[in-house]
């Protein structure tokens, strides 16, 4: 069996499909190491018939298209891939991305072989620089102490890149997929908690880059989007850290939440709303002592 797996979510984007499925059969070794490319047309309105006509005309790439049966959100649709590969491990990307460098397959392969941590590697996150100007996309590197970490080759850290990352598929066996009640946003956080509390680890690799085509202006998530990624990150916050940490993080993202929607009070409540019911309604699956002190290493950021 050969090793990867490339798993990719496509929304709206068949032009941006398209050219994605030609960079991967120019990277180098592409034959002789993808298991499979999997695509998932997550619902989409607009017409892939040349990313079919692609497909079929392309034989020696091993491509697997699928048409998702409703619009399943990031978390689930890779959920509806991951169970369709084979591969050791899965390579996630969305479809407005290229890889960057023709040996990332290579050296993908190789940093999972490398042993140059304690733990386990489960995850790797990738470099993302802007497909526009080349530049490093700030909130892509999977720490938030920007300026410590950009220049490092390698490191340690405790989250990844939800859009640009390979996974080891048996950690998902072992572990549970990516939670099915994240519509959008914050899924990346809850499997690296329960993945670092079984005692795996997550490291950024620059050796693997991936080119991503948001503007370097960024784009501005929507008032829900970031509804939900503000309650979606309490509940990860009740679930598994202590509980100092989920009142900080409900608080200071409802700041943030006026901040980004420019004061929608309206949505605000709603989103309280949904917040206060946290308590109610999630499990409390804290992780071990061992675990905190290992984010704390990694300097992790856990107040919000």
């Amino acid at each position: 069996m050969k090793p990867l797996s490339f798993i990719i979510i496509t929304y709206n984007r068949p032009a941006d499909m398209l050219e994605l499925l030609q960079n991967i059969s120019t990277l180098d070794n592409a034959a002789k190491l993808l298991q499979e490319i999997i695509v998932v047309n997550n619902c989409s309105t607009e017409n892939y018939a040349a990313v079919k006509n692609y497909i079929a005309s392309s034989p020696a790439l091993p491509i697997l298209y699928f048409d998702a049966p409703e619009n399943l959100g990031v978390a689930r649709g890779r959920n509806f891939a991951l169970q369709k590969s084979t591969a050791p491990v899965a390579i996630m990307l969305d479809d407005d991305a290229v890889m960057g460098n023709k040996d990332c397959l290579v050296n993908l392969v190789n940093e999972f072989e490398t042993n140059n941590t304690e733990r386990e590697k489960a995850i790797v996150s990738f470099k993302v620089l802007y497909y526009e100007n080349r530049q490093m996309q700030v909130n892509a590197l999977p720490h938030k102490k920007f300026n410590v970490y950009k220049d490092k080759a390698f490191f340690e850290t405790y989250y990844f890149a939800g859009g640009a990352h390979a996974v080891k598929k048996k950690v998902m066996e072992e572990l549970g997929l990516y939670p099915a009640d994240f519509f959008y946003g914050m899924e990346e956080y809850d499997l690296s908690y329960r993945l670092l509390d079984a005692g795996y680890s997550i490291v950024y690799s620059n050796k693997i880059v991936m080119l991503h085509k948001e503007s370097p202006l960024g784009r501005k998530p929507k008032e829900e989007k970031l509804r939900m990624m503000w309650v979606n990150k309490c509940k990860v916050a009740y679930r598994y850290l202590p509980i100092k940490y989920f009142y900080s993080t409900a608080f200071m993202w409802s700041l943030q939440y006026l901040k980004e929607t420019g004061f929608n009070i309206k949505g605000f409540f709603k989103g309280w709303k949904a917040v206060l019911q946290v308590q109610k309604t999630e499990i409390r699956k804290p992780v071990s002592i061992t675990t905190v002190q290992y984010l704390k290493r990694v300097n992790a950021r856990l107040w919000y």
